[in-house]
């Protein structure tokens, strides 16, 4: 239930637990074998069938909302940062935690939550007693339990691919979850249109058992070796982590920059679907297919990183791509109805390319200039900043559109957007051809 189809580094990092880690030597990185190429594929198909059921669920959570319940902007800006709070409440200390948990386990248990959680709205709608008020709850709980998921997975892949393969292999996690974006959305509209929002929302929860149970069958995963800290408690751990990124040339930058795009994007998930329903009229099947644009972008964006990267660099790959999906969500306000709405779906994929760009080039610099035994709580202290920005985005744009409409609310959200090229153009990136 994670509305994801825009997000700085939002597309990649919730399937990086690609393989098992070698028991005995938990901290070591680059590896390889069959046994790990079976456990990377077992579990990509895992979060390939939820990341489906996720943006089947990106179409149908904001209908309900928005067509059956008859919420106003504002109230689906609520469901939407509801969905994230919990990075800020739990966003720094899931770092350590994950450290503490058998890493198999939580993610079991998390995806179990997560179903039963999204199983609740069709049966309350079945009830009659379906209310925003739950929508509400059920988006905390799976954002919770996401948390957890998410910053566990994102210490796995530096454990088992060489350091100069993370590129490609970042790129290509990037492009199959890109590829359910595509898809996601899409059929969630169909669903949406034939059977209804909250009846389509059992294809997510099915997803999240099919999940738990690939991930029930892989091996315990060995976690990164813990660095001697004199008994150090949760929140000097957590300190730890944020001196790396605060203090880190490259690195804090990139989070001032994923800040300012998430943001944004948080603004966009809460007035996609108002605009699209309530000022360009669109059917539910249209909606489904405006927002898949976002994957048809981003798949994009995921296959061009590698050949970028390679000829340009990281650093001015990083700054173009901030530029280019600045230009295009400056598009996003100026579509019409009829025909203009491929004004919509032509700022939408553009914005999402350049999106995934920046996050596959700040994912593999964090990944590789880290160390391994702090992995865990730098990105949790990464997603606990910018992503903790996407509820106060999808807020603030709630009440723009309620003052002002979707139409002006939008624009307002777009120009907002120019903050992420000015600020990797005020700091050392702006220097850079290689991310040292």
């Amino acid at each position: 239930m994670r509305p994801v189809t825009k997000g700085w580094d939002m597309t990649t990092e919730t399937v990086d637990a690609t393989a098992t880690a070698d028991p005995a030597r938990p901290g070591r990185r680059g590896g390889g074998g069959s046994g790990g190429a079976t456990a990377f594929w077992r579990y990509w198909t895992a979060s390939t069938v939820s990341r489906l059921g996720d943006q089947v669920t990106t179409v149908a959570l904001p209908l309900i909302a928005v067509v059956t319940l008859h919420a106003s902007a504002f109230e689906v800006g609520l469901i939407t940062g509801a969905a994230y709070l919990a990075w800020l409440v739990i966003g720094l200390p899931a770092g350590v935690l994950v450290q503490r948990l058998p890493l198999r386990g939580t993610q079991v248990a998390m995806d179990l939550v997560r179903a039963a959680a999204v199983a609740s709205i069709p049966l309350a709608a079945a009830l009659g007693v379906l209310g925003l008020t739950q929508l509400v709850v059920v988006a905390l709980l799976v954002g919770f339990a996401s948390v957890l998921f998410d910053v566990g997975n994102s210490t796995f892949l530096p454990t088992v691919v060489p350091k100069e393969q993370l590129t490609a292999r970042n790129s290509l996690v990037s492009g199959s979850i890109a590829a359910t974006d595509l898809a996601g959305p899409s059929l969630g509209g169909v669903l949406v249109q034939l059977v209804g929002g909250a009846a389509s929302m059992l294809l997510d929860s099915a997803s999240y058992v099919v999940s738990a149970a690939l991930l029930g069958s892989l091996p315990q995963a060995g976690q990164p070796a813990a660095r001697p800290s004199g008994g150090a408690g949760m929140r000097e751990q957590i300190r730890e982590g944020w001196r790396f990124v605060a203090r880190h040339p490259v690195i804090r930058p990139c989070v001032a920059d994923a800040t300012a795009v998430n943001f944004v994007c948080g603004g966009l998930m809460t007035l996609t679907p108002v605009f699209l329903v309530r000022t360009l009229d669109a059917p539910a099947a249209a909606v489904g297919a405006l927002m898949a644009t976002g994957g048809l972008g981003s798949l994009l964006g995921a296959a061009a990183t590698p050949r970028l990267v390679s000829r340009f660099g990281g650093g001015p790959s990083l700054r173009r791509a901030a530029v280019v999906s600045t230009v295009f969500a400056l598009l996003l306000p100026l579509a019409g109805s009829g025909w203009g709405t491929l004004l919509f779906a032509l700022g939408n994929a553009g914005f999402s390319a350049g999106v995934v760009v920046t996050s596959i080039v700040t994912r593999t610099h964090r990944q590789t200039h880290t160390p391994p035994e702090l992995l865990s709580r730098v990105m949790a202290t990464v997603r606990f900043v910018s992503w903790g920005a996407i509820p106060v985005g999808a807020l603030a744009a709630g009440a723009a559109a309620a003052a002002w409409g979707p139409r002006t609310a939008l624009l307002l959200v777009a120009i907002v957007s120019v903050a992420s090229p000015a600020i990797l153009l005020a700091s050392p990136v702006r220097r850079m051809r290689e991310l040292a």
